[in-house]
């Protein structure tokens, strides 16, 4: 029985199911009844596997095959129409091409299998800010982590309503997971997403980074609103005043921490909070007053395990203690509960490996091997954040006053410096650029260029999105949010972080704030505002924080900078004509300041 008489959705799904020819389908209405059936007949298979009910109520475990553990950027394809609009930075496909190439694979690939038909809003229901994806799937670990990360269901279908044809038409079949034939395919001029030979959740959520982020920032470039790799937090000072920011991080640099920030014990007397809203992605766009709204499309958090503890993120843990599905990490047979590297310094002796061997944790671990897959996961819905934002849920979203980008960089960027202007900032956030760290590759210390965060996830041509960006400042005008660029790994000579991080970050945010706000003391430098000495609050860590260290923090190195502006140069040499002049003015300013 179908939940829709929207014919567009009708006539889809009856196409989909001709081609993947299931042996039946089922329409996911979202209803707790339908879903714990889900979840009996996954645990009746071993598809899933029922954790300590006790200890973690509702939770369940999933391994996916050792071949497929992680997001594919090799095999992900944006296919437009023409080459040139997919942009340098995308591997493309002509569409009648890749089509000609699944089609043979999506043939037939769901006979003995059942179709799930997955209706989800990304945003909240009835949101002016949300749209509606259709997910098809043979997948139940796929229903049920939809069920998180997604308002999904029967309700989903009203903000499209029976005539509209603006849904996202998600395919996915996990075929033979065979890593030779995986791919994850988008087609933004049809709104469509197909994927395949795969299982594992950043490949085959949909509504994850492929609609929430690749289609939809093409859909943003059209209808005149932003789709970001960004958190959203609110601030709120002691006067009961919450403020809004936004921020973009390269992986590794912190972005989840910073979303669910608990500020130090001095600004906790005083009265400051944080709220988070979102921890990964923000849909933003001009609301009635002029000033730019985001809501955070998804409803739950697909958060790497391993690192996550209660030093390092007190609140993502206790996110993950009900109604989370574990993904890939080890478990603990004594008492049917999971472990991961850095939860604490205890692996279980009696323990299960990310791909199901019996092993002693400690013995494992001290021959060089992870006990939990460095990729591993938790999905958890953003209800059980302790810190959730009672905006969360607001279908208007929230104002932003700041937008922040980072990297992580030993030297050459300050710890926080605010741009000249929108302009500058779209600026900043194109240079965006990180220094690999041991996890990410061998080589350490390499740069990657990130722009914006959103090398992986751009859904069209890297400088066309710039320009979006500039567009959207010039449209925004004097009610734009204030851009600044932060940096909390910066070292010393001896490879050192000089920057607490964690919780003192709140110090950086309560500078953007009163920077916002006309209040703060900074000093004009070639590259931006950079805070004065004394205008961040360091009471409570004077020791480690010192003068000296503050200076080592606040430095910009001319001889560093002009080594960043020629590798910029070299960087924007791919976008070719397409590259907005007022970015190359920009970097032009930039050098000229340096002198």
């Amino acid at each position: 029985m179908s939940l829709t008489k929207n014919a567009n959705v009708l006539k889809w799904i009856d196409e989909m199911v001709a081609l993947t020819k299931p042996d039946k389908v089922v329409w996911i209405d979202g209803s707790k009844e339908q879903l714990d059936q889900l979840r009996k007949e996954a645990i009746s298979t071993g598809e899933m596997i029922e954790l300590n009910q006790e200890k973690l109520p509702g939770c369940l475990y999933h391994r996916t095959l050792p071949n497929d553990v992680a997001r594919v950027e090799d095999r992900t394809f944006i296919c437009t129409s023409k080459k040139e609009d997919a942009g340098p930075i995308n591997n493309w496909c002509a569409p009648d091409e890749m089509k000609a190439k699944l089609l043979p694979m999506y043939d037939g690939v769901m006979k003995g299998r059942t179709m799930y038909v997955i209706p989800y809003s990304m945003g909240p229901i009835g949101s002016p800010l949300a749209k509606v994806g259709v997910e098809v799937t043979d997948s139940i670990y796929v229903v049920l982590n939809m069920s998180i990360m997604t308002r999904m269901g029967k309700a989903a279908f009203e903000n499209l309503g029976d005539v509209s044809n603006d849904f996202v038409r998600g395919l996915h079949s996990k075929a033979d997971v065979d890593p030779e034939k995986r791919y994850i395919v988008h087609f933004p001029e049809e709104n469509t997403i197909w994927s395949i030979n795969s299982a594992y959740g950043g490949n085959v959520l949909l509504g994850k980074k492929c609609f929430a982020l690749r289609i939809a920032s093409y859909q943003g470039k059209n209808e005149g609103w932003m789709a970001e790799h960004m958190l959203i937090l609110g601030l709120k000072k002691p006067n009961g005043e919450v403020k809004y920011i936004t921020a973009a991080f390269p992986s590794a640099c912190g972005k989840t921490n910073l979303a669910m920030l608990i500020p130090p014990e001095g600004y906790k007397k005083k009265g400051y909070e944080i709220f988070t809203v979102g921890d990964d992605i923000a849909w933003m766009k001009p609301g009635k007053d002029g000033r730019l709204y985001a809501i955070n499309p998804e409803n739950g958090f697909f958060g790497v395990a391993p690192g996550t503890n209660d030093k390092s993120n007190h609140n993502a843990l206790a996110s993950a203690r009900k109604n989370t599905i574990f993904t890939n990490v080890a478990i603990n047979n004594d008492d049917n509960t999971v472990w991961w590297e850095k939860l604490d310094k205890n692996p279980p002796v009696n323990a299960t490996e990310w791909k199901g061997a019996k092993v002693n944790g400690p013995e494992y671990i001290a021959a060089g091997n992870n006990l939990a897959h460095p990729n591993s996961r938790f999905t958890a819905p953003a209800e059980n954040c302790p810190c959730i934002s009672p905006e969360f849920n607001n279908p208007e979203g929230v104002p932003i006053s700041a937008i922040i980008f980072g990297g992580r960089r030993a030297k050459t960027t300050p710890l926080v410096y605010q741009s000249f202007s929108w302009a500058h900032g779209t600026f900043i956030g194109s240079a965006v650029s990180s220094e690999t760290t041991a996890a990410a590759t061998g080589a350490v210390g390499v740069l990657r260029h990130d722009p914006m965060a959103m090398k992986p996830f751009c859904g069209y041509h890297m400088a066309d999105y710039w320009g979006h960006w500039l567009e959207m400042g010039e449209k925004l005008g004097d009610k734009a949010p204030k851009i600044f660029n932060v940096n909390w790994f910066k070292q010393d000579d001896e490879g050192n972080f000089i920057w607490p991080g964690y919780g003192d970050n709140m110090r950086v945010l309560d500078w953007i704030i009163e920077r916002c706000e006309g209040k703060a003391d900074a000093v004009e430098t070639p590259i931006g505002y950079v805070p004065t000495k004394t205008s961040i609050n360091t009471e409570g860590i004077e020791d480690e924080v010192t003068p000296k260290v503050m200076d080592e923090l606040l430095a910009v190195d001319k001889d560093l900078w002009k080594e960043e502006v020629a590798g910029l140069r070299e960087f924007y040499k791919q976008f070719g004509d397409r590259l907005p002049k007022a970015i190359s003015d920009e970097l032009n300013g930039l050098e000229k300041r340096l002198g």
